[in-house]
């Protein structure tokens, strides 16, 4: 279900696709500490982030051209999965240059060199604790937050 958490006025929002509940609550805390003032949309699902940015099923009535500043992508999610997304996402001319962020605990090589091919951003392995997590959405920020 997608789930809106708002940290603060800003236009331009981060979509989170995440599956982990604990995750989006770690990336939400992190947000929290870093003053981060853009909303939060989470996914909790492929599918799910796809309907929402290209206003498809439930989301139909959406205004797709609301595109956010950075997509939190994990690599391993149900229905649809991340290299999946950002497939779509980059073969969309309205969606093609949006920043993608992959984060994932995945350590398999070959699921990274596949994200870098589809066209990431950035890849970050979620680190081990939560300061380095909130080093990392920090760095986020600075890079596609702030422009």
């Amino acid at each position: 279900m997608m789930k809106k958490k708002t940290t603060g006025k800003s236009t331009k929002y981060v979509l989170l696709v995440e599956d982990n509940p604990d995750d989006v609550a770690l990336t939400q805390a992190a947000f929290e500490k870093s003053h981060i003032p853009n909303k939060l949309v989470v996914a909790s699902n492929g599918k799910e982030a796809l309907d929402y940015l290209f206003g498809q099923s439930k989301y139909a009535s959406r205004d797709i051209s609301d595109l956010p500043g950075v997509i939190l992508l994990d690599v391993k999610l149900p229905q649809v999965s991340g290299p999946e997304v950002l497939k779509q996402i980059r073969l969309n001319t309205r969606t093609c240059r949006l920043p993608i962020v992959v984060l994932s605990s995945s350590v398999n090589l070959q699921e990274i060199d596949e994200c870098e091919r589809l066209g990431i951003n950035r890849y970050f392995r979620k680190p081990a604790t939560f300061e380095q997590f909130v080093k990392i959405i920090e760095e986020i920020r600075s890079t596609w937050l702030n422009t």
